[in-house]
Parts: structure tokens; sequence; C-alpha cells
């Protein structure tokens, strides 16, 4: 490691100095605590009585090597302050944490394991003019083995178990991405895995690194790409973890007002080399050791602002943290995906950083996901004057690249889940939710589903249970995951779909029948367009048409009122017809089309 480059926050390899590396007869550890006044190591291997630990020359890293500490023994850093009282501290920089409530590090060997996805590797890229369907897992709360109460058994499926039940699913309902919450350890289910104490660690809840590391793999040699939630904004107050770690404030700040935020967790202080070498060296690990296609940064607009409050002003260490490491993190992994979840206006989060931005490659678009929502919660009798809350998006959508997200946020807190959020009675609400994915579907930026809602989940969102699968045996629900599965392999298959960022690609065909309450949405391609003609309101249009030129084939992909997912229309039955340079239709109450158009030879 380069020390200097450590201190100055330029580093990005900092896990192949610090930790615990393991090799074929021992195992060397090193933890940086420039405050101590003493650390020693305990362990398995020690009875977990102090093992003193050497200080380096640099007089801030303290190392030792010990032949009988071997792959899967526990440990911990025993760190002095400066009045000789210690805390025991899991290693910062630690490959594996035990099962909470157990708060050891643990010893593993991360070179064992052999991947087989280079060719993935070498063929993939960022998606820009590509599809991304991307389906949202909490890998803890998908499926859970099947354990009656009082009976022993895991709590969950490890990394192997649930990678086959995973991809096989994925893989039928027309996802090509998979993205993880937060994999990092910690120690209360409840924060999703966004309160961390090992950026390091994936949590041993679903086993060991090799195992996550062969469940990558998995993906990878069945054609889908997994994205990792990484969270560079704040750590768990937890005083075993990075709190306080030499005794000082050494990852936080030192005052509370800029040190705590709104989820009650200790703030990064970005201005740190070492903190950002850190985050940095945390980022690169997950994607050069575990193969993750990408990363969606958390908590985008806290480091923007001051706590995420726009009124403090810009913090402008943070910032330049975040530029410095999209930078080092593409020049290594150029064809990895960087994405933001930010909730501001701040110009240029999905610009280069050469060209002024913070250097992601998309930002989802909370705002269309609140106008979409919103316009979908009102009454019909409303979607008149709401009108244009639909068409608002493609007023800015070029400004930055786009994810369209319907993500575990909006199904949690008592905002009800996405079938739930649309207006009306039970069965009222499935036809209008098969009309917004077709929207979603049509509409520019690549997309975002949470687990549950490709097939109607009811209930929120609980990290302590599995999705509620019996509601397949409710036709509303079953036949609602066959029309995602169509909705989605047709997104798979068309490129006009897929170049969302040209700006030649999008046309309103028509966004100007408020009170119809009727959209229609062109994407274009050389290969052939996408024609989408959507009906929001609650009553039947008749002769609806939109033009569509006279030299075009035109072919009805989906309707979403067919009966084969519980609409009023018999399959084939849809009616349209092509006169001239129109399509003259009859759409049905909550009902979208999607047209293929090609140009007849």
């Amino acid at each position: 490691m380069d020390i200097y480059g450590f201190y100055k926050g330029e580093e990005f390899e900092a896990y192949k100095y610090l930790g615990a590396e393991c090799a074929e007869v021992g195992t060397m550890f090193r933890t940086y605590a420039p405050n101590a006044s003493a650390v020693s190591l305990i362990g398995d291997f020690s009875g977990w009585t102090d093992i003193p630990m050497n200080l380096t020359a640099d007089g801030r890293f303290y190392e030792i090597f010990r032949a009988d500490a071997k792959d899967g023994m526990r440990y911990k850093y025993r760190i002095y302050d400066k009045s000789g009282n210690f805390i025991d501290h899991c290693d910062p920089y630690g490959y594996s944490m035990e099962m909470r409530p157990g708060t050891c590090s643990v010893i593993r060997n991360i070179k064992n394991y052999k991947f087989g996805d280079s060719k993935w590797l070498s063929q993939r890229t960022d998606c820009r003019d590509k599809p991304m369907n991307i389906y949202e897992v909490h890998l803890g709360s998908w499926k859970r083995p099947d354990v009656s109460e009082g009976e022993d058994g895991e709590e969950w499926y490890n990394y192997s178990e649930i990678s086959d039940m995973l991809i096989d699913y994925v893989k039928e309902y027309g996802y090509n991405f998979i993205e993880l919450m937060p994999l990092s350890e910690h120690p209360c289910d409840e924060s999703w895995g966004y309160q961390i104490t090992g950026f390091f660690a994936p949590t041993s809840r679903y086993g060991t690194p090799c195992q996550l590391m062969k469940f990558v793999d998995k993906c990878h040699k069945n054609g889908i790409g997994v994205i990792m939630d990484f969270v560079p904004v704040h750590f768990a107050v937890d005083h075993y973890a990075l709190t306080e770690y030499d005794g000082t404030k050494l990852y936080e700040f030192p005052d509370d007002e800029a040190g705590y935020n709104e989820w009650g967790s200790r703030n990064f202080m970005h201005s740190k080399g070492e903190v950002r070498s850190f985050l940095q060296s945390s980022a690169n690990y997950w994607l050069s050791v575990y193969h993750f296609d990408g990363l969606r940064v958390d908590a985008v607009r806290n480091i923007i602002y001051w706590n995420g409050e726009e009124h403090r002003g810009e913090n402008k260490f943070a910032i330049q943290f975040i530029k410095d490491m999209n930078c080092g993190l593409k020049a290594r992994h150029p064809s990895a995906i960087l994405i933001a979840e930010d909730s501001s206006s701040y110009p240029k989060v999905a610009v280069p950083v050469f060209d002024g931005g913070l250097g992601f490659d998309y930002k989802w678009d909370l705002g269309w996901m609140h106008d979409t929502l919103e316009y979908f919660q009102s009454a019909p009798m409303y979607r008149s004057r709401d009108y244009h809350k639909l068409t608002f998006s493609m007023l800015y959508f070029f400004s930055e690249h786009f994810v369209l997200p319907l993500s575990h946020d909006e199904v949690v807190h008592g905002k009800a889940t996405i079938v739930q959020k649309m207006n009306g009675d039970y069965e009222d609400k499935f036809p209008q939710a098969r009309a917004m994915y077709m929207y979603m579907i049509a509409h520019s930026g690549k997309k975002l589903n949470f687990m549950g809602n490709e097939f109607g989940q009811l209930r929120e969102w609980d990290v302590k249970r599995e999705q509620d699968w019996e509601m397949l045996e409710y036709p509303l629900h079953d036949s609602f995951r066959e029309y995602i599965k169509k909705l989605n392999n047709i997104y798979l298959s068309y490129n006009a779909l897929h170049y969302d960022y040209d700006p030649t690609n999008f046309e309103w065909a028509d966004c100007n029948c408020p009170d119809r309450c009727v959209y229609s949405i062109r994407r274009k391609s050389a290969e052939g367009d996408i024609l989408c003609v959507l009906n929001f309101s609650d009553w039947h249009q008749k002769n609806y048409s939109v033009a569509v030129g006279e030299n075009c084939r035109v072919k009805l992909l989906l309707d979403s009122d067919n009966q084969l997912y519980s609409g009023t229309t018999p399959d084939g039955k849809t009616k349209f017809k092509h006169s001239g340079d129109n399509i003259i239709m009859d759409i049905p109450p909550f009902t979208g089309f999607l047209f293929s158009l090609r140009k007849k030879s």
C-alpha cells in the first residue's frame, strides 16, 4: 500500500495491506490506530488473552504475524486509549464477521474461490444503449426456509442455496440485473443493512465470502448482472466497530452536530484522507474481489449537503470525495455501473467529472416516482387536473441518465405497496397497476422494481418475513405476475426501448388529451418503433386515433386488458385498425396497448 497515498485519500487497495491476510500457514494482522497508546490482538488462537501488536516505523499502524491463527478463527483488536482504558473492536478491514449478536471478526482466505466469469466481464458494458431491468432484492426476506415453530433450523437461505432459486426466477420474469440491498455486515436486521459495522465483510447471515463469490459467478454465467447497495455516508454507532476506533473520533466528526444524522448513525468525515481511502478501498473491494457489476450509492443528498439539508450548504470535501472515488472506480472498472440514489436537484449527478459532474453513470429519478404514484393514488375524476404530472418528467429527463425506481422505500412505513397505492377497491387496483407498469416500460430510463411488486404484494415489506408467495393462489395476483413477465420480456426484446438517452428516441405521439386522460408514447430506432397508448380514465375511449405514418406494419404486442391477465378483452379481440396514417382503436378503462411499428419493405 502507498502509505502517503493512504494519508492523502488516494488509496483504493488498502484492504490488501490492512486487515487479516490469511496465508497457507498463519495470518498477518494489521490495523490503523494512530491515537492509541497500545493495541493487542485477541482471538480463538490465544484463548482471548492479549497478544501485544508491534508499532510500525510509521508510528500509526500496528501489526503482528501469528502462525497459529487459521481460516475460520475469530479475533478482535483490543485498543487502549491514552488513559489506558480499552475497548475490543472488530477489524475495520476484516473480510468476515461472526453471526449477530456476536461481534468478532473472522479470518477468511478470500483467495480460495476461482471465478469462471471471464467471458461475462470481457463483454460487460454500462448498458447505456442496452436494456437494464433491475430486480431489487433483500436476500433475507425474498424466500426463507420452511421451519415450523419450535423446530431448529436456519433462519435464512445461504448464498449458495438461494442462488439457483433467484436466478431462475429473474430469468423467467424478464429481469437482467439483480440489485442486492446492503450485504456489508450489520448488527440489526431492522436496519436493512444500511447501518454497517463491517465495510469489507459480507454479512454472515447468508454464509461465507466464498459462497457470495459463487453466487455472483452463477449470476454471470446465467447472463444476470449484480449490483450492490453501498453506504459511504454513515456507519453504525456500536462501539465495537468504527465508533471512536482508536480512543478518538478517527472516522467521524469531532462534534455531534455534524457527527450524527437523521438515521441516528455517525457521519463519515470525508475531509480526512484515511477515511476517503477506507471508503474508496471498500467500493473497489466489492467490484474487484467479488466481481459485482456495479454499486448503487445510498443517500447521495447527504454527501452533497451537510446532513442532507440544502440550507446548510454544500459539503465541498464530501463532494470532492465522491468525484475522486467515482473517477478512480471507473478508471479501474470502466464497465462497472455507478448509480446515485439522490433526492436532491443538484445538477450533473450522472455526468462525468471531466464534464463538471459527480461521475455517476445513472441517477434514480425520484421525481418521476413521486409524480407517477401520486397520479395513480388520486381518483380518476381528478386525473384531468393532474394530467401533466405524467409528462413533466420528460421536460428534465435528458439533464441526467435516469433510472426509474419503484424500490423498497415505496413499500414500507405506512406508504402501502405499489398495487395498494392504486385508487379504488381491490379489483380496480390491478388494471390500473398493469397500465402504470406499461407506462413505466414505455418511458425513457432504465427500470427498477422491488421484489413482490411483480405479483401485486398487498402487505408492506417486512424484513422478518418472506414475500407472500401464497398470494399466487389468487387469480388476480397470478395473472398479474404473468403480465409483468410478458411486459418485461417485451422490454428486453425491442431495441427501441433501450436507447433511453438519445433525444431522438422518445416522442410524445399525443400528450394533449387531459379530458380523456389518454397518452401516446413513441420510442424510435432503426430496427423499428414501439408505440404505447394509455387510457388512465375510468371510461371507455372509443375511436381514439394516433398518427403512425402510412408506410409501416402494425403489430399488437400487448393489451393490458387481455383476459389472460384478468382483464375484460378476449385474447385476439383487441379493437384497433390501421387506416391511412393512423391507428384507430377502442381503449377500455385503465388500459394500455403496446404496438410494434416497422417500415414496409
